[in-house]
């Protein structure tokens, strides 16, 4: 059986970590270009540049790259979700 009691000090830290991590406080333009695209696998890239777009309009310009990865990751983890779902609807009523 898992334990679960490190969960929480793990959870804290990975929401903070990914807010240093995501294009919260600073474009995403001041990424170097040669690592723009390994910043963009962040799925929050995406939607937070996005949302600045929408907002600022033109001024901020949007990375079709990173949106395009940031769809894609979570086609792949809704996909991922429903199929784990399927697999174990029929014994989780049983855990809870």
């Amino acid at each position: 059986m898992v334990k679960y009691r490190d969960f929480r000090f793990i959870v804290p830290f990975m929401v903070q970590f990914g807010l240093y991590i995501s294009p919260v406080g600073f474009r995403s333009s001041v990424v170097p270009e040669r690592f723009r695209l390994l910043y963009a696998l962040n799925p929050m890239v995406g939607v937070i540049d996005g949302f600045r777009w929408c907002l600022l309009g033109a001024r901020s310009g949007i990375y079709g790259p990173a949106l395009a990865i940031a769809v894609i990751e979570v086609i792949l983890l809704i996909a991922s979700g429903i199929w784990y779902f399927r697999k174990t609807e029929q014994t989780f009523a049983d855990v809870i």
